[in-house]
């Protein structure tokens, strides 16, 4: 690899490394795929970023950019950082008082915006916000300049000198990105990142992909995510095509479409994949239902690390040809690593994954530590069941004596934007950055997620209580979609419950229940008495103190728009308590 240590070194790194392709980024519009070349991909950032130059845009000013995954985010991200900018990707499906938060604390110029409804929003968030000197939309829209026209007017007005002279200028530890994490309370925190603290992360990276330029990538995660972006890095690091898919709801088409080699995702989006499958084999009859279940049954005994008996592997060749295969080319056939990060993934999930040929790797990380700590690799003890994988290498982590995780290294961010106080709450002298998390490392150096250190509870009796432990668990089970445990100072733990209404939906037509409405369908005692089995076969796990002693079951699912989830479905704890604090009270009066 030649020298990479800005972001937009990726580019020319592209162009001496690899062969020229027509698919080096693609994404779907009205149906059609439109893919770009390395040629058009630089003309466009260059094109761009001379606009940028023409348009006033000084090194240090702030940029934002409100939209889903798609080309143009990356022709945009290299031209503004070529420009000397900051980029400050912001996420589409925030409150409007979170746009006004960040448009004023970024002192934002320029914000570039995808989608009518988004763009009225955005445009309705800076009335306010002196500083924004103009709303570009990505396709032509009435009122607004476009992408495009900023592009030609870039390309009529062309600076290479100017451009050259700000690339040059810029070092690896400046400022090239702001993101501002949703949280779960409280205004947005502004986490200023390095060319270097990204790149260190590709780098560290890099080895884990036995595949390189001839691979195919598909994005749907949020590329304002620092998780996401990334691996959008990494794919171009090492030659990668990456298509962007439409939307979370096309992701199975878009499998089909391309057979992707790798993507990343979040645990729940394996769930569903899980639940459809499961569902499917419901459907079947006679021998084709019991050859499906015996290989479930038969990939929940995988032993990841590779130390199956004979006699099992005979069965599993069996399983893989009658069963694993199809599941295989449902999902395009093609998969060989699957990323799941942004939460706790069920290790059943991990082994009937694994089992069936499509390797799940975990990660861990914040948007703090650009944003791997720990992922699973491919090498000597490279996975564990309920580990997130050994360190990331270049990354040191040492537990602190209250169990907190902490992490050192180039990934480590510059701090919170115009929060020193809040920056030192968090890196201490030494530079160790202070997780939250609290875990274990395996002697054999994996790391292990045990807990939220701000989540972690004391009932009225003095116990202590891990709530997302329980959560996950109780998860497992397919007729659950969410759930949030509760007892702080209570003398006992409980919990608000979304069943899946879907399996719940496939389970009635089994059993020959009419299904009238999510809502009734919690009142029929047929259903409370299966569910709450359900609960109380999981509480026989758990600890005295940990068992669910009382649960309410509500019929609203919870979702980004709700408020309920954070962009990487995580639960904004205080906003669900705060939602549902009169059923709270009901649980404990």
């Amino acid at each position: 690899m030649s020298e990479v240590t800005r972001i937009f070194d990726l580019l020319s790194n592209y162009a001496k490394q690899f062969k020229p392709k027509d698919d080096v980024i693609a994404g779907k519009e009205d149906g059609v795929w439109i893919k770009y070349s390395l040629e058009q991909y630089v003309r466009y950032s260059k094109e761009l970023c001379y606009g940028l130059i023409q348009m006033g845009i000084e090194p240090g000013d702030k940029i934002a950019t409100v939209m889903n995954n798609r080309p143009e985010w990356n022709f945009l991200d290299m031209a503004i950082m070529k420009a000397g900018a900051i980029h400050v990707p912001v996420y589409p499906t925030i409150s409007k008082a979170d746009y006004q938060y960040i448009f004023k604390h970024s002192g934002i110029r320029l914000i570039f915006v995808a989608g009518e409804e988004l763009s009225k929003r955005v445009l309705e968030s800076t009335e306010s916000c002196e500083s924004v000197c103009e709303v570009f939309s990505i396709k032509p829209r009435e009122g607004m300049r476009d992408l495009e026209q900023l592009r030609q007017s870039g390309a009529r007005h062309p600076h290479p000198e100017e451009m050259e002279a700000r690339m040059a200028a810029i070092q690896k530890h400046d400022l090239a990105t702001i993101i501002y994490t949703s949280g779960t309370s409280g205004n947005p925190k502004g986490v200023m990142l390095s060319h270097d603290n990204i790149l260190s992360n590709v780098k560290a990276l890099s080895y884990i992909p036995n595949f390189g330029e001839e691979a195919l990538a598909l994005s749907f995660l949020p590329l304002c995510h620092i998780y996401e972006r990334t691996l959008n890095y990494l794919y171009q690091y090492l030659g990668i095509s990456i298509y962007y898919a439409e939307s979370l709801a096309t992701i199975t088409d878009n499998i089909q479409e391309i057979s992707p080699d790798m993507m990343c995702c979040v645990p729940r989006l394996l769930e569903k994949i899980y639940d459809r499958i499961i569902t499917a084999g419901r459907k079947l009859k006679g021998i084709k239902r019991m050859l499906f279940f015996w290989a479930v049954e038969l990939a929940l005994n995988f032993d990841v690390q590779g130390n199956n008996s004979g006699w099992y592997m005979f069965k599993h060749r069996i399983a893989d040809k009658l069963i694993y295969s199809k599941w295989r080319q449902a999902l395009g056939g093609n998969f060989k690593i699957i990323v799941s990060g942004g939460a706790a993934i069920q290790p059943r999930l991990v082994r009937t994954f694994r089992a069936a040929g499509l390797p799940v790797f975990e990660g861990y990380g914040l948007t703090e530590s650009s944003p791997v700590i720990a992922v699973t690799s491919m090498d000597a003890n490279g996975i564990k069941i309920g580990t997130v994988g050994p360190v990331l290498r270049g990354v040191e982590v040492k537990i602190a004596p209250d169990g907190e995780i902490l992490a050192r290294g180039p990934n480590i961010m510059l701090g919170y934007y115009k929060n020193p106080e809040l920056t030192a709450e968090v890196i201490d002298e030494q530079g160790w950055l202070h997780t939250g998390d609290i875990g274990n490392l395996e002697p054999e150096g994996q790391l292990r997620i045990t807990g939220r250190k701000k989540e972690i509870f004391k009932t009225s009796l003095g116990k202590y209580i891990a709530p997302e432990a329980i959560e996950n668990k109780i998860k497992e089970s397919p007729f659950i979609d969410n759930l949030i445990v509760v007892g702080e100072n209570q003398k006992f733990a409980a919990a608000i419950v979304v069943p899946d209404f879907n399996h719940l939906r496939s389970w009635c037509k089994i059993k020959g229940v009419e299904y009238t409405s999510d809502r009734e369908m919690l009142q029929n005692p047929r259903i409370k008495k299966r569910l709450m089995r359900i609960i109380d076969e999981f509480n026989k796990d758990f600890g005295n103190t940990e068992k669910v002693k009382k649960v309410e079951f509500i019929s609203n699912e919870w979702s980004i728009a709700g408020g309920e989830l954070t962009p990487t479905l995580k639960l904004k704890r205080r906003f669900i308590m705060k939602k549902y604090q009169p059923l709270i009270e009901k649980l404990f009066s």
